[in-house]
Parts: structure tokens; sequence; C-alpha cells
């Protein structure tokens, strides 16, 4: 591997893929399993503003929210003093404007993605997430033809907003903007995603877009009036479909369920392997990437949790890294998931068992001192399903990560607030959210 950058002892980090204003994005490969991956620096000494940390931080925590077969998957972020790398599936395919600029698609190949892109938004959307940013650029192909949407960096989480709450950021690439993005009066960024849903499924059945016009003013003219016309290879079905996408009212926009409904849509339909949760997933406790105490390799034992150096708590839980504040809309704090603890690992291992069998939650035990709860119930989004994580930071002192696999987020909130919290009160010494020592994985 001579000549070859070796990040973590885990990457081996190829050619450049991309660029962007404060970062590059560079083929990698994971040494253990030889997997082919994306890998996404950021230069600290880049990143001017708080506010442009914010953007980064806000978009890896969206990330981790919206796992899904037709979503690019984070699988690792990693942390030097001077730089942020994102470790990401790797999806070779290229966009989907590359297949679409060469002429437009048959309407089957359109329907499939349109299928897949409508799949990846409900779930964004079930997760509280709006992407805002819907069009070909943003989705990618992977080998087997199947779509991926990226680029959440514009994303906005609405699922914690108080009920009837507006975004007003005006952002997206004009020609795929919802008419009520443009009136700069307040949107719901889940109604503005189909509208752009629609455009996409113009695009990808014409070739070209819905709404042209040299001048820019002209063509948000259009928008406004959603005024544009069908060529005539279109179907009678399609022109139906998209006449209740593109409508300029969001209130009288079709909603994905409704679209779920619609035969055109359900042709050929089959529903994606998504993360369902079943017993059988309590016995699998492979490591997960995600956590944001990851950093370097760290060593294990049979006898103790995982040790965690100065560094990687210091990364972990500085306010640089801390996604919490992105969470904070009008007075509303997401609950936190980790804590600090000065009993033993086995002691809070027992606790947390007796909470979880209170609440008649299947559990298994994995190695390392982890543990995996699943609800006894379906919940909104399936049962949930919660591993706990203990690590050890000093010789007093251990580090407690909840997180979610799978279940809806609300629920996964509402569990550590409203059971974990309260129960484990006389083990916690600082819960996250408390001072400066917070951190969230989502």
């Amino acid at each position: 591997m001579e000549g070859k950058k070796i990040l973590f002892e885990k990457y081996e980090m190829g050619k450049v893929l991309g660029r962007g204003t404060f970062a590059k994005v560079y083929h990698g490969k994971e040494l253990a399993t030889e997997e082919n991956v994306a890998i996404k620096v950021i230069n600290k000494d880049q990143v001017k503003t708080e506010e442009m940390m914010k953007l980064i931080t806000r978009e890896i925590s969206i990330m981790r929210l919206v796992r899904h077969p037709n979503i690019v998957q984070i699988k690792e972020v990693m942390a030097t003093k001077v730089k942020i790398y994102i470790v990401m599936e790797y999806v070779k395919g290229g966009e989907l404007f590359a297949k679409v600029s060469k002429g437009r698609l048959r309407e089957d190949v359109a329907r499939k993605y349109f299928q897949q892109l409508i799949s990846a938004v409900d779930f964004c959307h079930s997760r509280g997430v709006a992407h805002r940013d819907l069009k070909p650029e943003n989705l990618l192909l992977d080998d087997n033809g199947e779509l991926k949407v990226t680029d959440f960096g514009l994303s906005a989480l609405t699922e914690l907003q108080h009920d009837g709450q507006l975004l007003h950021t005006q952002c997206g690439t004009p020609a795929y903007i919802a008419p009520e993005v443009l009136r700069k009066k307040g949107y719901d960024g889940k109604k503005a995603d189909i509208w752009s849903c629609g455009v996409i499924l113009y695009v990808l059945l014409a070739g070209f877009l819905p709404f042209q016009h040299e001048n820019v003013l002209n063509m948000y003219r259009k928008i406004f009036k959603a005024e544009y016309s069908f060529p005539n290879w279109f179907s009678l079905e399609a022109k139906r479909l998209i006449s209740r996408l593109l409508v300029a009212d969001p209130q009288r926009r079709i909603t994905i369920p409704a679209i779920m409904r619609v035969p055109w849509f359900k042709k050929n339909y089959t529903l994606p392997h998504t993360f369902s949760v079943h017993e059988s997933m309590l016995g699998s406790f492979e490591e997960d990437q995600d956590s944001p105490l990851r950093g370097s390799p760290m060593k294990k034992s049979p006898s103790s949790p995982a040790l965690l150096n100065a560094f990687q708590l210091i990364s972990s839980m500085s306010t640089g890294f801390d996604l919490s504040s992105l969470f904070e809309i009008k007075g509303i704090k997401a609950g936190g998931s980790m804590f600090t603890s000065r009993c033993s690992a086995n002691v809070i291992i027992t606790k947390i068992e007796k909470v979880a069998k209170r609440l008649n939650f299947k559990i298994a035990k994995g190695k390392d001192f982890t543990l995996r709860l699943l609800a006894p119930s379906e919940g909104r989004k399936g049962r949930l399903l919660v591993t706990a994580e203990v690590f050890k930071v000093a010789p007093e002192v251990a580090v407690v990560e909840f997180s979610k696999s799978s279940g809806d987020t609300l629920e996964y909130k509402k569990f550590c607030e409203e059971e974990i919290r309260p129960s484990l009160q006389d083990i916690i010494w600082t819960w996250q959210g408390d001072d400066a020592c917070t951190n969230q994985k989502y």
C-alpha cells in the first residue's frame, strides 16, 4: 500500500471524486472488508463561521436519522484536530441527471425511479426531515441501477416544530422550487418536497423542465401559476398524477399516502427492504460505526468496557460537534441519549436491564457491555429497537450511549426522557444536555 494514505488504520484513501467550498470527497476502501466507500474530508480551518459548522453538523445528524435503501448512508464520522472525516456509502453509478440529459426515459423506467424517490422521501418525512433540494443532480444510481437520494445540506428538521409552524428559509434550485417557497411567506417543507418530486417526474418523462424561460422572473411567474403543458407522449395516467403533484396551492397538493394509492404508481411497485425489526435482530451486535465516540481503534476486553482516550472524549463532546443545539426550535429541545456515570459497567447494565424488564422490552446482551432492547409492540414506524453501550473514559467514569437502531424517532426520545433518565437518576452523573459535556446520537 505504498503511496496510499491510511486513515485511522481503517480506510485506504484513493482519488478525489469531487470538490466543494470547504470539502473534498475521496474514493476510499475499508481495509477489513475491502468495501468501497466515499470519504468527505472537511478542513476545520476553512469552516470560517459557527453557522457553517452548524450546517455541517446538521447534515451529519440528519443523515444519521434517515437510514433507507434509497438514501445514501453515512457510515462513520471521525475527526482530528484539523479535519472532519465523513465516511459514506459509495455510489458509483453517477447522477440520474446524466441519464436524463441523454434524453427522456421510458415510462416504466421513470416510474421505477419515481417509486424509489417517493419511498425515500416518505421515509425522510416520517423522521421529521424535509430535504428541500430534490433534483436529478441529487439522485444517484448504484451498480444495480437503484436510486439513492443524497445531499442533505439544505435539509430541515420539522418533527419538533409546533403544529402549523412554517419554514422561512428560501433554498433549493429555482426550477424545482415550490411556489410557496418563492413567495417567502412561510411554507411546509414536506409539501414543498412533493412539488419537487412532481417536477422530477415530469423531467424523467419529458427530458426537459416543465417551467422554462430565459428570464428567471418569467419562469417564477409560470411556477406561481403552475403553468405548463404536457408533451403528446405522456400517458393519461401520468398526466393525471403530475397534475395533482404540480398544484400551486400546497393545501390542495396530493399527499404521499395518496400518491402511493394511485394505480399508475402502484404498477410493479415493491416495498423496499427497509429496516423492519424482528426479534431475530436482537442477536445481531455488529459494531455501530455511527457512534460519535469513534475516532480511532479502541481496545476491548470481555471484563471491561471499551476504553476511550481523552481526544475521543473531547472530540465527541466538544461544542464544535454538539448536535443538540441544532434541534432547538422556539424553546423545544430534543432529549439526550448519552450520560456519564461513576458506577461500574456491571451496575449500569443491570440497572438498564431492570428498566427494560419493567417495560416488557425483550433484552439481548452483546459483548463489550452492549445491550439491545426491543419494544413489546409495534409503534408508528415498527417496533422500537434501542442499543445501549457502556464506554470507560477513566478508572471511575463511564459514558453510556443510547442509540435508535429502528423504530420511530419521537418514540425513542420519549423512551430516553420519560423512562431511562428518571429511572437511572441514582447512577447518572451528567446527562446529555446538562452543561458542556453534551452530544447526541440520532
